[in-house]
């Protein structure tokens, strides 16, 4: 359904502290040519997020979690605002299989593990206890399983054999607030969906690994916005090149290695130098 042709009405569940609420929250203001975020629910009444809103002059409501109840309510709400799209950005709730439905497309979580790898809570530290190399996080649109739909984005971010699940969190989280905007982004120009638009596309869907299928997804639809038939995605043309190219590099500057180097400027000078020394001597 995107691009809309207007500037999409955007609903935020959230059950804690909000920070990737807050990072919604500066990405799409009021007047945001593509969105703005115009309504925050939370099923908790003291959360944080809720305060983030109502800084920000968003309508903010505390919905009570009542099963079956919870849903209809909300329902209700986001028709009478208008909501275009719902981002659940640390909301602790499984919502019901009929709500999933009627916002399939429309409905994005965010989830600190490189899905299909560690879904569920208290990802930190079963990443931790498998020794991982790495973790990350992954914006995927909301099917009926738990942190199982298609895979819209995700970020590679470094762990290290010092880490907590506290740094660790805190490592991710700090590419989450800017990982998330850019699915958004993505979602309201048109530039990705949860699934393929093609019948080339779709022949081939299954033997493609889960995390290989956003960058065919969003290659798509760039040759939809290019004017050019979608089936050109699984053809050798300079088009599809081009729409490869155009679906990795969307993620320039996300890497999460790359954030490493901030946490560097902690480090005691002569133990920075070292690294830094080391780095010049490794690069051609």
């Amino acid at each position: 359904m995107f691009p809309l042709g207007r500037p999409a009405r955007l609903a935020v569940f959230a059950s804690g502290r909000g920070t990737n609420l807050q990072a919604l929250l500066d990405a799409f203001p009021r007047g945001h040519p593509l969105g703005e975020v115009a309504l925050v629910v939370s099923d908790r009444q003291g959360a944080l997020a809720l305060e983030r809103a109502r800084s920000k002059g968003v309508e903010a409501l505390h919905i009570p979690w009542q099963k079956g109840r919870f849903a209809e309510e909300v329902q209700r709400l986001l028709k009478d605002r208008g909501i275009d799209a719902v981002l659940l950005a640390g909301f602790m709730r499984i919502l019901p299989p009929s709500f999933v439905e009627a916002w399939y497309g429309r409905l994005l979580n965010i989830h600190p593990s490189l899905l299909p790898d560690y879904p569920g809570l208290h990802v930190h530290e079963r990443v931790l206890a498998a020794q991982e190399a790495f973790s990350g996080t992954t914006v995927h649109f909301v099917d009926q399983g738990v942190d199982t739909g298609p895979i819209l984005l995700q970020v590679r971010v470094p762990v290290l054999p010092t880490d907590t699940p506290q740094s660790l969190e805190a490592r991710i989280l700090e590419v989450e607030h800017r990982a998330y905007p850019l699915a958004v982004h993505l979602l309201l120009l048109g530039l990705v969906g949860p699934e393929p638009l093609s019948q080339a596309l779709r022949r081939i869907w299954p033997e493609i690994p889960c995390r290989s299928r956003p960058y065919y997804l969003r290659a798509e639809r760039a040759l939809r916005a290019w004017g050019r038939p979608v089936e050109e995605v699984a053809w050798a043309t300079d088009w599809a090149r081009a729409a490869f190219l155009f679906a990795y590099r969307v993620e320039e500057g996300l890497d999460g290695v790359a954030w490493v180097a901030r946490e560097e400027k902690g480090l005691p000078p002569p133990l920075k130098e070292g690294v830094e020394d080391l780095l010049r001597r490794v690069k051609l």
